[in-house]
């Protein structure tokens, strides 16, 4: 049984064992970014386990901001509903008086 130049990891298409320029170049390439997803990878994974104080810091601020954000809202939203209800009251008062 033959060997086909798919079962041979670096056969190139001509049945030569050796790689042309370009081929070990994109190999090349793809080494170096394999290496660098993996320096990412454990860059991340430490950062995830014991965050900065300087992040955290930042993530409290942010926390700070969106509570009061939160808070303004609730009260903008409750001043609204409040005044419709009033101007609803007094647009029933005004209704259901009779007319001489």
């Amino acid at each position: 049984m033959g060997t086909s130049i798919e079962s041979r990891p670096h056969a190139t298409a001509n049945g030569e064992g050796e790689l042309s320029p370009l081929e070990q170049e994109v190999l090349d390439e793809y080494a170096k970014l394999a290496g660098n997803l993996d320096n990412l990878s454990t860059i991340l994974a430490e950062l995830a386990a014991n965050p900065s104080v300087e992040i955290l810091d930042a993530l409290r601020g942010l926390e700070r901001k969106t509570t009061t954000v939160f808070t303004l809202l609730k009260a903008s939203v409750y001043s609204i509903v409040l005044q419709q209800e009033i101007f609803g009251d007094e647009q029933g008062e005004g209704e259901g008086t009779p007319r001489r």
